[in-house]
């Protein structure tokens, strides 16, 4: 009589596969970091091409498990031995993306350096999944799913905890190919397990054809994996961009995604239930802030929204779990899941920065979850005489009527800034969606109400008012403030420059730009005819320093950046600077194309915000620097950072390239207009630093970073001010 499975092999090949699938996802974005940058859109990017690659790897496993399973091992492992060739994994060869480009090129490039060795990886959880299940007396197969996110979850932790700080990429990359030869051992051993148990042929494709679910749960399966997917990438998106691109931010919507999937299958589900129960309470109070612009920037809401994420996840990937198919149609089922994730990726990451101008998709998506969720059996009889009789249908109508003038008073008590009565108004609304949540348009709309009024109007209407983009780049704002004084162009929530309104002082220096900030006092010393570059060019602030006979040229990632100053919304340059040039796209690769020595002063100011590009702040980058400045030229960057302490770094960065540096940190007696600042000059040598002595005082550099940043080895997490 054949012997049941061995449960705990085929959960070790699941976990490992799943455990290295998540290794390999932050390690190719590392290696493509020079030519991508910093933008939080890269990592939606890289996660939409996982995603489609998982879809391609699970559609792989659903097409071989139509085999019988000697076949399919034995097919697998050769793939597997194949696919080893490529390794240790490099980055493709392919050329730098054009300007706007980005959002297909990003895709390409990790698709090329890393997918045959991915899909098949990625079919492991399904496929193994499968041939546990077609053994006599296996039992349910779906929580070795469980086995699968935490060995995911496990493996996304572990980048940039443990292997990043420790090991260059080549060092990473060369552990990750042991890794994959252990994985094929252990596929060996479950296909050793397996080869002489008696059922040794996969049904016949009529048959799993004949057991097809109907179209409709298809479908719904397909919409309970795509809005977690989506509300995953569009929650790392919000806070990203209207809390902070902290380092390491984007695990946590990541991970709480991936536990969800282990809580939700888990053959244990009394979690699934409590979460479940508070989700819609949940989704009305912490969702209600979906549309308020910059209103993140609050950690304890930022802790809401993530809160959120997770709660609805498990109860969305519960109610998935609670339709699962048949163990006959288990790939099939994981095919589409992995499709809908794929499906809710694309929206986020590619439609969605086409369609709107700010992240509208994250309040979207928690409306489609609100029309998603599950209902108790509680609920079921509430959605009966709500739905069912005329005193319900007439008491739904009433409330959700009573609930749309709430909404108005909300918006009005926003606009006056009112706490005690937006308290009331939030508070009572939430109260009417957990009322009509048996009556699923009802809590939808509701919902929907909440959010409108409670900053979605203000936010739609600085979107209908033109004063909003959004690239790959990010989202940018320009708005009045102070009352009308300044004009300010945001980044999220990171002030880009701003410039006065007052005609006769609109040329005036500002924010970090001081005179008395350390660029400030570079550029009055700098020589009348020297030639400047500046990285970076926000508002275009630095551009009214300049002297008739000198020549400034900057260099901008993001054409939306530049069109700000050639439309008019900043004047810096048309008034200071009409000859500039402007040079579109990397700075890094843009600087090594100029000629040896071309600046006297060279300007790096790509660090204030809080997604840092790591890629300008290693020995490499210096050296493309060092090379494009004069033997006596001066390198000023800008570490002005809320989360993040450069100095260490950039203070290693000149000692590993023997140069000399001070640090300026401009904070007390700053005029109006002006926001404290932290800039370090760098020089080859001390005779040029000494240009800089005079009215304001310099600091030595600090103790440098234990390590300088390379291209091959960098980790930010040792200089994040907890």
């Amino acid at each position: 009589m054949p012997q049941p499975p061995r449960r705990a092999l085929f959960a070790l090949t699941i976990f490992a596969g799943s455990f290295l699938l998540f290794l390999i996802q932050p390690l190719v974005a590392r290696l493509a970091l020079p030519q991508l940058g910093g933008a939080p859109n890269v990592w939606n990017s890289a996660m939409l091409v996982f995603q489609l690659l998982l879809l391609g790897g699970y559609g792989y496993a659903h097409w071989l498990s139509r085999w019988p399973l000697r076949r399919q091992g034995l097919v697998h492992l050769a793939l597997l031995l194949i696919a080893a060739l490529v390794l240790p994994i490099s980055l493709a060869d392919i050329a730098p993306p054009a300007a706007g480009w980005e959002v297909l090129w990003v895709p390409a490039l990790l698709g090329l350096t890393v997918g045959p060795v991915f899909l098949l990886v990625a079919a492991q959880a399904s496929l193994i999944q499968r041939w546990f299940a077609a053994a006599p007396g296996a039992g349910n197969p779906y929580p070795l799913y469980a086995a699968s996110n935490l060995g995911s979850f496990t493996g996304l932790m572990a980048y940039p905890l443990w292997l990043e700080p420790r090991l260059s990429l080549i060092a990473q990359s060369e552990l990750w190919s042991v890794g994959y030869g252990v994985l094929i051992l252990l596929t060996a051993l479950a296909v050793a397990q397996r080869w002489k148990s008696a059922d040794l042929v996969a049904e016949p494709v009529a048959q799993a054809l004949s057991e097809r679910p109907p179209v409709r749960t298809v479908l719904l399966w397909l919409a309970l994996a795509a809005v977690p997917s989506g509300l995953m990438l569009s929650t790392t998106t919000l806070l990203t961009t209207d809390l902070m691109a902290m380092p390491l931010l984007w695990v946590i919507p990541l991970g709480l995604y991936l536990l969800s999937f282990s809580v939700a299958f888990s053959e244990i589900g009394h979690w699934t239930r409590i979460l479940t129960r508070i989700a819609p309470v949940l989704l009305l109070a912490a969702g209600s802030f979906a549309m308020v612009s910059g209103g993140q920037a609050n950690p304890a809401i930022a802790l809401a929204m993530v809160g959120l994420l997770f709660v609805l996840a498990v109860a969305l990937h519960g109610r998935l779990y609670a339709l699962r198919p048949d163990p006959s149609q288990l790939t099939f089922f994981y095919l589409v899941v992995a499709a809908g994730g794929a499906l809710g990726g694309a929206f986020t990451a590619l439609l969605a920065p086409l369609l709107f101008d700010w992240i509208y998709e994250h309040a979207i998506l928690l409306l489609a979850g609100a029309a998603l969720l599950p209902q108790t059996l509680a609920i079921e009889r509430m959605r009966r005489f709500l739905q069912e009789h005329s005193a319900g249908k007439a008491i739904t109508a009433a409330l959700v009527a009573f609930a749309a003038l709430l909404a108005w008073l909300l918006y009005r008590a926003t606009e006056a800034g009112d706490g005690e009565t937006i308290l009331a108004l939030v508070l009572g609304l939430t109260l009417i969606g957990v009322a009509l949540v048996a009556v699923r348009w009802a809590f939808v709309v509701v919902a929907a109400l909440l959010m409108l009024g409670f900053g979605g109007f203000s936010t739609l209407a600085l979107s209908a008012q033109g004063e909003r983009a959004r690239t790959y780049f990010g989202v940018y704002s320009v708005v009045e403030t102070e009352g009308g004084r300044f004009r300010q162009l945001n980044h999220g929530t990171t002030n880009h420059g701003r410039q006065w309104l007052d005609p006769e002082r609109r040329s005036d220096p500002t924010s970090y730009y001081g005179r008395s900030a350390g660029i400030g006092i570079a550029l009055d010393a700098a020589a009348a005819d020297a030639e400047i570059g500046v990285v970076g060019l926000g508002a275009g602030t630095l551009a009214c320093y300049r002297r008739p006979a000198q020549r400034w040229t900057f260099f901008e990632i993001d054409p939306q950046i530049a069109a700000y100053s050639r439309d008019g919304s900043f004047t810096f340059l048309s008034d200071c600077t009409p000859d500039a040039r402007i040079v579109i796209g990397d700075a890094r690769l843009e600087l090594a194309e100029e000629r040896p020595g071309r600046f006297d002063l060279l300007a790096v100011d790509a660090f204030s915000s809080d997604s840092i590009p790591l890629h300008l702040m290693t020995e490499e980058a210096f050296a493309t620097y060092g090379r494009a400045l004069t033997r006596d030229g001066l390198l000023l960057v800008h570490i002005s950072n809320r989360f993040i302490d450069l100095a260490p770094m950039v203070s290693a960065l000149a000692e590993a390239q023997g140069w000399q540096g001070r640090l300026r940190f401009d904070d007390e007696d700053l005029a109006e207009g002006l926001t404290p600042s932290v800039w370090i000059a760098l020089a080859r040598d001390e005779e040029a630093l000494a240009r800089l002595e005079g009215e304001y005082a310099w600091e030595p550099l600090p103790r440098p970073a234990r390590r300088a940043w390379t291209d091959n080895n960098a980790s930010i997490l040792p200089l994040i001010r907890w």
